[in-house]
């Protein structure tokens, strides 16, 4: 029979898996699937385009109360594009949107 803390233990480190972010390259994928420009992103998770250029390029992460809401934003376009939420390593990350709105 299993150690009922040792179950708790594993539970606690599943249940922080929800707050991980995908890699960077797939934060840009996911977004670009649906079309969305980093401004739309921006607007939508309550900061500037260039955080979000920032996050797609990995050079910072966000901080909650946005982080929550970007891994949403994730997780919803995830489930709506999954090819776009596998790593594709042979496609750059994008720095702006070819819209030129970025």
């Amino acid at each position: 029979m299993p150690d009922p803390d040792r179950l708790k233990q594993v539970d606690a480190l599943l249940d922080g898996l929800d707050d991980v972010l995908p890699p960077p390259r797939v934060r840009a994928q996911l977004r670009l699937a649906a079309g969305l420009t980093q401004q739309d992103v921006a607007d939508a998770v309550g900061v500037q385009r260039l955080a979000v250029v920032r996050w797609e390029l990995g050079k910072s992460t966000p901080r909650r109360p946005q982080r929550d809401v970007y891994i949403h934003l994730l997780k919803r376009l995830a489930k709506r594009f999954p090819a776009a939420a596998q790593l594709d390593a042979g496609t750059p990350t994008p720095a702006s949107d070819s819209r030129g709105s970025g």
